[in-house]
């Protein structure tokens, strides 16, 4: 259903978004991630149209609608896309019934019809009952429903969400994550989801791309990307929590036969032990914090720039200035290059 090729967004010398590809087909639900500054954004912008891309095409289905070698873009309006922003930007004079009915009403889209599509997509956001109020009469939440019954209410080919749940407090995110999956599933859309939360990203996309300084890391399923980090920045970035990397020249000596004395070493949190006492295939570092996950305990050392996450059952009782020591498996689950790509 979309298809990118070469994309490019150059600001002056800066390229924002730097020769990326890809491709997702019908029905899937694409999220970008990355940090802040990445590019996430810029070429979500370039997706719905806001933006001319310097080189590169955007293609949906069989319909290039961005091409930036040629220099055109088709207008947003004709590119049958629905896009929520971070801030929602409502309409504040109008009702929220309003809000949904203003799209249908440029649309030319009979009185009647608009009265029942309005009234359909209120009742599948489970918001019939604000129809009448106005967007500073009604939650943040609710703004946030409203937002998306106006995207979804002309029935769009495809979504586009710019971290749409970043101003909702931690348990309504949750909330609002089903939400919008089951949205995506009832429309049949096509959609792209911008976020810097990677929890988002792997329990929400059908496909993720990582993006790092303008460029995909790594394109593939949420499973892949956990079990299969292709670059040192993902295996760090994605999973809850991530994985560990450390330098193969600071493991224990009985952890580094055979391994390359520049490399790095990626541990899996679950693959840790800890303890507060050392052994000659520990690592010993200043205890940080422990938090309890799903029965278990996710405890955290630093030591200078490293720092270790293990997820463990029974953890020691430490206080900040202890030691913890992390024993370490056999042998790390993969190895990268000091530059950052896999070697193993």
């Amino acid at each position: 259903m979309i298809r990118i090729h070469n994309l490019t967004k150059s600001f002056g010398v800066f390229k924002a978004v730097d020769h990326i590809s890809l491709e997702v087909p019908q029905g899937s639900f694409l999220v970008l991630v990355g940090p802040s500054g990445c590019g996430k954004s810029t070429m979500l912008r370039m997706l719905a149209g806001l933006e001319r891309p310097t080189s590169g095409t955007v293609q949906f289905g069989s319909n290039i609608v961005s091409d930036g070698d040629r220099g055109w873009v088709i207008d947003p309006s004709r590119r049958d896309t629905g896009l929520v922003f971070q801030s929602y930007a409502l309409w504040p004079h109008m009702t929220v019934a309003g809000n949904v009915d203003w799209p249908l009403k440029v649309a030319k889209m009979g009185k009647a019809e608009r009265q029942s599509r309005v009234a359909e997509v209120l009742r599948m956001l489970g918001i019939e009952a604000l129809s009448a109020r106005y967007p500073n009469e009604i939650s943040g939440g609710q703004q946030q429903r409203v937002a998306i019954a106006r995207m979804i209410a002309p029935r769009p080919a495809i979504l586009l969400f710019d971290e749409p749940l970043s101003n909702l407090d931690a348990k309504l995110r949750v909330e609002m994550r089903t939400e919008l999956l089951r949205v995506h599933r009832a429309t049949g859309a096509t959609s792209v989801y911008v976020t810097h939360d990677q929890v988002e990203a792997m329990t929400m996309a059908t496909h993720v791309a990582v993006l790092n300084n303008g460029r995909v890391e790594q394109f593939g399923s949420p499973e892949e990307l956990v079990a299969n980090p292709s670059t040192a920045f993902v295996a760090t970035f994605v999973g809850t929590p991530p994985a560990n990397l450390v330098p193969v020249n600071t493991l224990p000596s009985t952890r580094m036969d055979g391994l390359p004395k520049e490399a790095l070493a990626m541990y899996r949190p679950e693959d840790l032990l800890a303890a507060g006492e050392g052994s000659d295939d520990s690592l010993a570092f200043d205890f940080a914090e422990a938090s309890p996950v799903a029965g278990r305990t996710m405890l955290t050392g630093t030591r200078g720039t490293l720092r270790m996450t293990a997820v463990v059952d029974g953890a020691p009782r430490l206080q900040v200035g202890d030691k913890v020591h992390f024993r370490l498996p056999n042998m790390p689950a993969a190895l990268f290059a000091q530059s950052g790509e896999r070697l193993s």
